[in-house]
């Protein structure tokens, strides 16, 4: 973090004093940080209350947080406040430093708690008169992470279309996939993180194959097995594609192992059972039903009852026990809602998932 103060945040410069303010640091809703500024203090001394955050709870609206934090003969109160913009929501928290020294603690020795009173108020002050300086910091921090937002999930929607172009020119598939994983992990009671990178993994879980030849991966007939051990290739492939995209690398799980068989016998890595990531436990079954259920150049599609017979029937052996459970009851109505949807239909429904996962402006 760059703790050089812009120019346009002079005014929260000029708070600090050199006997009192030593650092004022300001947060998103999310907890980021996203600026701080601090007068000439040990590092020693911004380390300490550097870790003092991981410590404290953030507080709720009317409320605040204090934290007593001593380094050697150096005595220091922490302050959290939230902030709320003009609508009442969260927009973010304002923490004040103040250093209280020897000499001050001396005279006020009987008094401490009056003196963090004091820094509270201090703080209080402090926020009360910049909060519209703080907000518009806030907001332009949030356009900004909006913005990069979008510009990555334009790249997702990219790569997507090309996988779709060089396989199947089609990308329903990668539509449907995605949403049947995402309603397969909220069944299975996933956390939201963990089912934003699914998001990004299912969609762009075959981008390896860009890197397969064409005589392979758009071949008719059955693959010889030198061709399949080429195939294979694509889940490293897709690793090293998404490698140099830190917004990516949620997807990477999804992307290396959703080929991977609960019994060991799948790849790259022939991992078992746990130890394969549970994004790719959850992908691997929906990957197949989709493949299945759907019309390929060389195959009808299968029904219904079939597909979720043989899915049943590789429950331990391809497939993670407690995904097939969850997905068995789910799966006659997601087959229902994507059988006849158009790829408008379909991308509408990629939109209001993103929408729920991400926090983005994007609608196109």
């Amino acid at each position: 973090m760059d703790t050089k103060a812009p120019e346009e945040h002079a005014a929260l410069k000029r708070l600090l004093d050199r006997s009192r303010f030593v650092a004022i640091r300001v947060f998103n809703s999310d907890r980021v940080l996203i600026y701080e500024t601090w007068e000439d203090v040990s590092s020693v001394l911004a380390n300490s209350v550097r870790f003092a955050q991981h410590q404290h709870d953030w507080p709720g609206q009317g409320q605040s947080h204090q934290n007593w934090i001593a380094v050697g003969d150096e005595r220091l109160i922490q302050v959290v406040l939230p902030l709320f913009g003009t609508d009442a929501k969260l927009a973010g928290y304002l923490e004040g430093v103040s250093r209280l020294d020897k000499q001050f603690l001396e005279r006020q020795r009987e008094q401490v708690r009056n003196g963090a009173v004091t820094a509270s108020l201090s703080v209080l002050v402090t926020a009360f008169l910049l909060y519209p300086l703080l907000l518009a910091m806030l907001h332009q921090s949030g356009e900004r992470s909006r913005l990069l937002l979008d510009s990555n999930l334009s790249l997702l929607r990219s790569l997507g279309n090309a996988i779709a172009k060089r396989d199947s020119d089609t990308d329903a598939h990668n539509y449907r996939v995605t949403i049947y994983a995402v309603a397969l992990a909220e069944t299975l009671g996933l956390p939201k993180p963990e089912i934003s990178d699914l998001v990004v993994g299912a969609f762009l879980h075959d981008v390896g194959k860009i890197g397969i030849p064409d005589q392979i991966l758009l071949k008719p007939g059955k693959l010889t097995t030198d061709e399949f051990e080429v195939m294979k290739t694509h889940a490293l492939l897709g690793i090293e594609i998404v490698a140099d995209n830190p917004w990516l690398a949620g997807a990477a799980q999804t992307i290396r192992h959703h080929h991977e068989h609960f019994d060991g016998s799948g790849y790259p890595d022939g991992l078992v059972g746990d130890a394969i990531p549970r994004v790719a436990r959850i992908f691997a079954v929906v990957d197949v039903f989709d493949a299945l259920t759907t019309q390929r150049p060389y195959k009808r599609p299968m029904p219904l009852g079939e597909t979720l017979v043989i899915i049943e029937r590789d429950s331990g052996r391809q497939f993670d026990p407690g995904v097939v459970v969850a997905f068995l009851e789910i799966a006659p109505d997601l087959l229902a809602r994507t059988a006849h949807a158009s790829s408008t239909d379909l991308r509408q429904e990629m939109r209001l998932l993103l929408a729920r996962y991400f926090r983005t402006t994007a609608t196109h």
